[in-house]
């Protein structure tokens, strides 16, 4: 578009303020936010500011109750013979090349006092492996296990890596530098994220600089528009992939691909299925999967009474009282190739849009000087990923309970800060899973041992330890095959 296009263009969508110091730029500074103008549709950020900034009050008759005994499942409770026909299934779909697993990775390390993308966090292992390493090396140990178990020759688990623009390049560097820790470059697929021009509290656009947009991540949310902008799904139709497993970057437990999830989910036939684990007690401030309104949902801690809070439930499973409202979000799914296929026909509401009131600098269009507020001045919008569930129906979707010590440790705060999901806590959790798995395997481990490092090209959930039986570990000890 023409500079004239472009300025009559921002001008009907009330957002003519971004050109405010554009004749006072130089040359190269013109072209430079031309070119960034012109990948922003202004009309659509004012339609979406105004949306989240009407003075419309949120719906307080939503009927909110624990998701029905029909669209879930533990692990905790279940049969051992249905978790083995699930991992089964799943096992055959991941011979059958048709399961990908796609990384919500965006975010960066700057509140673990690092200047890298999250991913490239060393936790403190005994190895120093990195979140990425641990997690490129379960895809590879996963591999191998469904080789072993199938007789396949070649099983590939494709890995789509979703970044941002901060963290694009260093990821991709970073991958680089470590030969993308033995696995194919041509089966990892790095793609970014869109963004969003942040916004003051009356939804004009704001200026970074004089000769940029201020601009921040759609959100987790907005995997499902790169997915399609990003040739995301393309590549999943050339590849045969009907499955995808989707999770955050900031989890060392995290099982990609799960046999176990994936045939849980097939074997319900949705087109959305999701991991939950337990509640630590009722007061836990984490989002909740419910029933809302008849449709699944994800809720935020507050959404509930604190009567149901603390309501609990006979489990006819175990025979203990459980809370009834105990299934904590992880961010962990299953979807359906079919279900993300629709993606380009949903309306722009399928997804709500959420602010984020934040501190931005930007620059003061009267004096042109550079603004470093020390209050939220500014608003962020960003939608989230699980806020499709709403329009699925309670039969297209289903959750399933994973132990929270086996699948979740997430890396959210810089060590000695909270003393909650930090450095600290998810190296104890990944040590102490592996000196229950050689325990499990008959061996000994003294109780002054912190733990054992079983690195996943040794076992990828547990398995094939048996060459520990016997040993006694008295110190801590990274596990070799």
């Amino acid at each position: 578009m023409s500079l004239e296009e472009l300025q009559k263009t921002y001008a009907s969508a009330g957002q003519s303020q971004v050109f405010t110091f554009y004749d006072s730029l130089d040359g190269s500074s013109q072209r430079s936010v031309l070119s960034q103008l012109a990948t922003i549709d202004p009309v659509r950020v004012s339609r979406i500011a105004q949306t989240v900034l009407s003075d419309a009050p949120a719906s307080e008759s939503s009927e909110i109750a624990p998701l029905p005994e029909s669209a879930t499942a533990s692990v905790l409770t279940a049969p051992a013979s249905h978790i083995e026909e699930w991992e089964t299934t799943g096992i055959s779909l991941i011979a059958q090349n048709s399961v990908a697993v796609v990384l919500l990775a965006g975010g960066q390390g700057t509140r673990l006092g690092s200047s890298e993308p999250k991913g490239c966090f060393d936790i403190g292992l005994p190895s120093h492996k990195s979140l990425f390493e641990l997690q490129a090396e379960r895809i590879l140990s996963l591999q191998k296990l469904v080789q072993t178990k199938t007789g396949k020759t070649e099983v590939i688990i494709p890995w789509y890596i979703m970044t941002s623009g901060p963290t694009r390049v260093p990821t991709e560097t970073f991958f680089k530098a470590h030969d993308y820790f033995g696995l194919d470059p041509q089966n990892i697929k790095f793609f970014e994220q869109g963004v969003l021009p942040c916004i003051d509290n009356s939804g004009k656009i704001l200026l970074e600089s004089k000769d940029k947009v201020a601009v921040a991540p759609d959100g987790n949310g907005g995997i499902y528009r790169a997915l399609v902008q990003e040739d995301v799904l393309l590549d999943f139709e050339r590849r045969g992939i009907k499955h995808v497993h989707a999770y955050c970057v900031d989890n060392c437990l995290v099982r990609m691909a799960d046999p176990v999830f994936l045939g849980f989910a097939v074997s319900r036939d949705v087109l959305v299925a999701t991991k939950s684990v337990p509640k630590r007690h009722p007061k836990e401030n984490v989002g909740l999967i419910v029933a809302k309104d008849g449709h699944p949902a994800v809720i935020e801690y507050s959404e509930i009474s604190d009567e149901m809070a603390h309501r609990t439930v006979l489990d006819l499973n175990s025979g203990k009282e459980e809370l009834a409202f105990r299934a904590a979000n992880i961010v962990n799914h299953y979807y359906s190739v079919e279900y993300l296929k629709t993606i380009p026909t949903w309306p722009e509401n399928y997804l709500p849009y959420h602010i984020a009131r934040k501190k931005i600098p930007c620059v003061d269009l009267e004096t042109g000087l550079s603004i470093s507020p020390s209050k939220p001045n500014g608003i962020k919008m960003e939608q989230f990923i699980f806020d499709c569930f709403p329009q699925l129906d309670i039969a297209q979707f289903a959750n399933l309970e994973v132990r929270r010590e086996d699948e979740f440790s997430p890396l959210k705060n810089k060590a000695g800060t909270v003393g909650e999901d930090d450095a600290d806590t998810s190296r104890a959790d990944l040590l102490r899973q592996g000196g229950r798995w050689v325990i499990a395997a008959g061996a000994t481990v003294s109780d002054d041992v912190l733990g054992i490092e079983v690195p996943p090209l040794v076992s990828y959930a547990g398995e094939s330890l048996e060459f520990v039986k016997g040993r006694t570990f008295r110190e801590l000890t990274i596990l070799d095959a």
